[in-house]
């Protein structure tokens, strides 16, 4: 099965333990030599009524993805194992 990263990114990432929405990938995490996926990156949820940015993102190593279709991609993940906090990038260094 041959899927574009453009293709990916139009598919909603539904956790299949508690059937939890996490949001649509966003980007991905590659092994470059070896020109493997290794999990994929999807916005984490938004702080104060959306308005101020994440506090993290949700990391999901590609075997815990279950099935990939045509609209939904299902995972099998412990919320609190694929959390990644975000780095504060400073401004003009």
């Amino acid at each position: 099965m041959q899927e574009k990263y453009s293709e990916l990114r139009c598919k909603e990432v539904i956790n299949v333990c508690d059937g939890n929405r996490l949001g649509y990938v966003s980007d991905l995490e590659l092994e470059l030599p070896a020109g493997r996926i290794l999990a994929l990156i999807v916005p984490g949820p938004r702080k104060v009524l959306g308005l101020f940015g994440r506090e993290y993102d949700y990391c999901i190593p590609w075997p815990c993805i279950k099935r990939i279709g045509d609209d939904i991609i299902l995972v099998d993940v412990a919320l609190e194992q694929i959390r990644r906090p975000l780095v504060k990038k400073r401004p003009f260094c």
